[in-house]
């Protein structure tokens, strides 16, 4: 199903050539409007490889620390999901612990069968 918007708002016009009612209508007929494929690979308890290293690293713990990432989290690391988090971050559990990650700094480990 697309995704639809759909709004009618009226603006103060003092001109008699102005159309009094403005009609929006955000709408995609496509059906790859969907969320893309690369968040729906994602799911708590899947693999994933750091891709690049954050500048600053969050840990996931009830009382979580802003740090430097010093090598913490490096290049290469793997992990799994634990769990979602707001506008795209996740988190994940490394070897060293637990981190909040925006998706941008990893992606699915994929295995070959």
């Amino acid at each position: 199903m697309a995704p639809s918007l759909s709004s009618t708002s009226a603006f103060p016009c003092s001109n008699s050539h102005c159309n009094p009612s403005l009609l929006l209508r955000c709408e995609s007929s496509s059906p790859d409007s969907r969320l893309p494929a690369r968040t729906s690979r994602l799911e708590i308890g899947s693999p994933i490889i750091v891709v690049e290293a954050p500048k600053m690293v969050k840990t996931a713990a009830s009382v979580p620390c802003l740090r430097v990432n010093a090598g913490l989290v490096k290049p290469g690391d793997v992990g799994r999901i634990v769990s979602r988090k707001p506008k795209d971050v996740w988190a994940v559990r490394l070897a060293i612990g637990t981190y909040l990650l925006d998706r941008k700094y990893f992606k699915p480990l994929e295995f070959d069968e």
